[in-house]
């Protein structure tokens, strides 16, 4: 899979999760970073809907956003459970 565009937007929404001084010092402009991030991602999916296989379509609408970006580094999926 081939969507940098897409790796993007879930790498950045990882690092806004990730970043807990942000969050300590402004919970308010934190969370709105992290919808807006969310939105796009949303957005992105459903512009390329059409162009994405099955699980990759499957990650992103159950917003498993950690499952899709591994999925498109790796090209393969962890198996259930894991």
């Amino acid at each position: 899979m081939n969507f940098p565009d897409l790796a993007k937007l879930l790498e950045a929404r990882t690092t806004v999760i990730a970043d807990h001084g942000f969050r300590d010092r402004d919970p308010e402009a934190h969370l709105e970073a992290l919808k807006s991030v969310s939105e796009a991602i949303i957005s992105w999916h459903e512009a390329h809907r059409s162009f994405i296989d099955g699980n990759l379509d499957h990650f992103l609408t159950g917003a498993s956003y950690q499952k899709a970006l591994l999925y498109l580094e790796s090209g393969t999926r962890r198996p259930c459970g894991e």
